[in-house]
């Protein structure tokens, strides 16, 4: 009997196989929406068991080596000594009243809920709280999420959610990843949200009369409405809010007792930034996500087809390329909402924020606000410097930079950037090149 050799392709493991099915299941869209969205789970993200490197994850390990020790306070426990190490402006206090948060039972219009925030941690401290609860932003896994009891011991350990708080910060509203979410929404009297008249996910495309339902607003803003200081008194009809008493309120003393809080503002300008920065920190850890997912997938694929191990699909250049579309338009605020009148705050936030800098040669920074027509005077987004972005994926950022030069040096004539004057493009391309020092090459020689 005659041998004939014939070059067999190597047999696909069964689990292989198993897996290469399932991603073919998930990514084609024939399951549903969810198993995909809460894919981050699973590889190649592994977001609940993967080692964090955030900076609450750094400050447990610099108290569990004895290096800090976190102070507690009487009144206010563990959050003054967590807002001073984090370096977390007091001015960037916002007071939310609506039931919006998993201590919903000791939070209502007298008892607001304070807010403080940086570029990379949220913490919430709730009046006679058990738990400061936090959100801080980890480089490649974004937001993660922990509590630490208001209990003086002799080492307090920050806690990590396991999914508790995923149920609204990893839903639609967050483009399905992990991340902040600011929520406007028609509250009744005991801050409960009437959810049947909807709710509002806020960034700086929202109109105004839109923005900051459950919460309290200090700073003047002209005659431009919005929905906070203010609480439903007919939930018949939830949408005759107040909006004229809740108007240029700039003293909260006649509202609620402010003696239990570290500052007396919840700070309009603060909540502009909070609301921006939220949505930005989403479109980062999605574009991450998405591009992790996908390459991790074309190389199951690529194996199990006897492809070259760096072969990229047409499909997975689409899901990376859409990802970053979205998130240029937004960090040059493609869709922002203009100004009628002037926004002014009251808390030295705005000061507080601008002073952090980096600035050009020239002593511009993308820090500088507007707050007459636009938001900031140079409309990209100070998340650029952010460690989330910094930390991008490489095959991400590269588009994102290629991008950004193509918009920034006249080439892209894109009507979503039409708000951009060249004064602006050149102002940006200018700071960008004097602050950032990862950009192409081709950024210093105008290519």
């Amino acid at each position: 009997m005659s041998h004939h050799h014939v070059r067999r392709r190597p047999l696909v493991p069964l689990s292989l196989l198993a897996l290469v099915l399932a991603l073919v299941a998930i990514f084609s869209g024939s399951t549903p929406p969810c198993i995909a969205q809460m894919g981050f789970e699973d590889e190649p993200i592994n977001y609940g068991t993967v080692e964090v490197n955030d900076p609450i994850a750094k400050l447990q390990a610099a108290m569990d080596s004895g290096e800090f020790e976190l102070p507690f306070d009487d009144k206010h426990g563990y959050l003054p000594a967590l807002l001073d190490k984090l370096n977390v402006s007091l001015s960037s206090q916002i007071l939310v009243f609506s039931k919006t948060s998993f201590q919903l039972r000791r939070i209502n219009p007298h008892r607001p809920r304070a807010v403080y925030f940086s570029d990379n941690v949220y913490l919430g401290w709730v009046q006679d709280g058990d738990v400061v609860e936090i959100m801080s932003v980890d480089p490649h896994l974004g937001t993660v999420f922990y509590s630490i009891e208001q209990e003086e011991v002799a080492h307090p350990r920050f806690v990590r959610d396991r999914g508790q708080c995923l149920t609204c910060h990893a839903s639609s509203r967050t483009h399905g990843v992990p991340a902040p979410l600011v929520r406007s929404v028609f509250p009744d009297r005991g801050g409960q949200p009437i959810l049947g008249s909807g709710t509002f996910t806020i960034n700086h495309t929202s109109p105004l009369k839109q923005r900051w339902g459950g919460y309290y607003v200090t700073g003047t803003h002209g005659d431009q409405r919005h929905m906070g200081n203010e609480v439903v008194a007919n939930k018949s009809d939830p949408e005759a809010l107040d909006v004229e008493s809740g108007a240029n309120v700039t003293d909260l003393s006649s509202r609620i007792n402010l003696a239990p809080y570290l500052e007396p503002y919840s700070d309009i300008v603060a909540l502009m930034v909070l609301e921006h920065q939220a949505g930005m920190q989403s479109l980062i850890t999605r574009a991450a996500y998405e591009a992790r997912s996908a390459i991790w997938y074309d190389s199951v694929m690529n194996k199990a087809l006897d492809r070259p191990t760096d072969y990229i699909s047409d499909t997975t250049k689409r899901r990376i390329d859409s990802a970053v579309d979205d998130l240029v338009k937004y960090l040059l605020f493609s869709g922002e909402t203009r100004l009628t009148s002037p926004i002014k705050g009251v808390s030295g936030f705005a000061e507080d924020f601008t002073a952090r800098g980096p600035r050009d040669t020239k002593g511009r920074s993308l820090r500088d606000f507007d707050l007459k027509q636009r938001m900031f005077q140079y409309p990209c987004s100070y998340m650029i410097y952010s460690s989330a972005f910094v930390n991008l994926p490489s095959v991400v950022s590269d588009s994102v930079y290629r991008q950004l030069w193509d918009v920034l040096s006249g080439k892209n004539r894109d009507p979503a950037y039409a708000h951009l004057t060249p004064g602006d493009r050149t102002a940006i391309l200018e700071i960008l090149r004097e602050t950032k020092d990862d950009l192409p090459e081709y950024w210093a020689k105008g290519r």
